[in-house]
């Protein structure tokens, strides 16, 4: 590791009682993969908080785009996003809407490898959200992995990507 920084996200009086951050790690790896940043983005969840959601958005991305500067690295942003495909936070990190006169670009891993397939994974199927509260999600993919795009597509090659402990195994 060469350096970690933490992204605080408490970007509104709403924001207060959730301790939303992000954060950056640069790991050193060798060659031929080179530096590279791992980045884990857990931002508001609320359903109605999506304003929160962009302003976070784009509060680490600009920490992103600060640490790799000019230089040739990798960046893989995962995370609980909280937010469906269509979401203006989301469109934002996949290249598709800028917000507050930023924009960037990073290849969502799951779009890339199962196209048309919508991925949830929040459902109601869960038994870890069955209770009244969620009673009547429908599901939706709220989880994502992405690679930071250059000016010719992403850095690093999304080959696959598979849900996981998205089954019982032996009624657990």
């Amino acid at each position: 590791m060469a350096d970690v920084q933490e992204v605080d996200l408490n970007v509104t009086p709403r924001t207060a009682d959730f301790p939303c951050t992000t954060l950056v790690a640069e790991v050193l790896s060798p060659d031929p993969v080179g530096p590279l940043l791992i980045v884990n983005h857990p931002p508001s969840w609320q359903l109605g908080f999506e304003h929160e959601r962009e302003l976070q958005a784009v509060a680490a991305a600009r920490i992103i785009e600060e640490v790799v500067g000019r230089r040739s690295m990798h960046v893989v942003l995962a995370g609980d996003f909280d937010a469906t495909p269509d979401a203006a936070s989301v469109r934002f990190w996949s290249g598709r809407q800028s917000l507050s006169g930023m924009s960037v670009c990073y290849r969502d891993a799951w779009e890339s490898t199962h196209p048309g397939d919508p991925g949830h994974t929040f459902t109601p199927r869960n038994p870890l959200v069955s209770d009244l509260e969620w009673l009547l999600e429908l599901g939706r993919r709220i989880d994502y992995i992405m690679v930071r795009c250059g000016d010719h597509g992403p850095t690093l090659d999304v080959s696959a990507c598979a849900r996981i402990f998205d089954a019982p195994v032996d009624g657990v």
